[in-house]
């Protein structure tokens, strides 16, 4: 009996030795009916010419602009469906996996006919032994959490569960959900994207689930980690969007501006954070353009 075909999608803009390090360790994978794919989001370091000169067996497609995360990975959902493929794995650029990670993924995926996305524990590339993200949780007021952020890990995660959404660093979704619920909104460009596609899943009657025992660690977002202007932006201006999109209601939509504008009062009139002029006029570029209906790639 054949396993069921597995498409990779990874992404990339510029991350030319981290691709190569996640390529590397998925070549590790004895998962016998995968296809790997890099997008490469118009990259500036030779990254496509690399990948292909190093793994042969990895099918590389240009997309021709940065077209963002949802973008970019659309193009890869259109050839994961062409091909036939019966799950897609999204996963970054900068991470590293566990050679039995997507074996254990379609293990569980299989077992429940009613998983349409499921994801693994992530760690800290930079402290192996610390959670990143245990899945994702959607407060009542439509805050998004990571379960297990940062938690060293003691075995609290032993079995798989439930969860709202899964980290957008790795993604393994049901090609027929897919089809059902259609692909990655562009118009989120860039964050809470992840979110969004899980919420129409959950609400089309599909379960996300968390497998513990499938690994992968991600180098981006350390506990260091300082987020840009744009980053800045771009949250705060999907997480209103995403709001919106979903009618969450006018308290938990009005609560999340009322929040940012405080956040807005506080970089322009507190002394110690006159240093954060930048991320308030990104904020108050986000808030604008959430109210003018202007979405996609930012402006800066």
């Amino acid at each position: 009996m054949s396993m069921p075909k597995v498409c990779v999608l990874i992404l990339n803009r510029d991350r030319r030795d981290d691709t190569l390090a996640c390529l590397a360790s998925l070549r590790q994978s004895p998962y016998p009916n995968l296809e790997v794919v890099l997008l490469d989001n118009a990259s500036s370091d030779g990254t496509a010419a690399a990948v292909r000169a190093a793994f042969a067996e990895v099918t590389v497609i240009e997309t021709g602009g940065n077209l963002g995360y949802a973008g970019g990975n659309n193009v890869g959902l259109e050839r994961a469906r062409r091909q036939g493929a019966d799950y897609v794995l999204l996963l970054n650029e900068d991470t590293v996996v566990d050679p039995a990670f997507i074996g254990y993924l379609v293990e569980a995926a299989q077992a429940r006919p009613e998983l349409g996305f499921l994801g693994p524990l992530v760690y800290h590339y930079d402290e192996p032994d610390v959670i990143q993200s245990a899945g994702g949780l959607i407060a009542p007021d439509w805050r998004t959490y990571h379960r297990g952020q940062n938690e060293p890990d003691r075995g609290q995660f032993g079995l798989p569960f439930e969860a709202d959404w899964v980290s957008g660093c790795s993604i393994f979704m049901r090609m027929t959900v897919v089809d059902r619920v259609g692909m990655l909104d562009p118009a989120f460009f860039i964050y809470s994207e992840e979110v969004d596609w899980c919420v129409r899943a959950r609400r089309a009657g599909f379960v996300g689930l968390v497998v513990p025992a499938a690994r992968i660690w991600h180098k981006g977002v350390r506990r260091d980690y300082s987020p840009s202007p744009r980053v800045t932006y771009l949250s705060a201006r999907n997480h209103l969007r995403l709001l919106h999109k979903h009618r969450a209601g006018a308290r938990a939509l009005l609560g999340a501006m009322a929040g940012d504008l405080r956040t807005l009062a506080s970089w322009s009139i507190r002394p110690r954070w006159r240093d954060q002029r930048a991320h308030r006029d990104a904020l108050a570029r986000a808030m604008v353009d959430f109210c003018r209906g202007s979405f996609g790639p930012p402006p800066f």
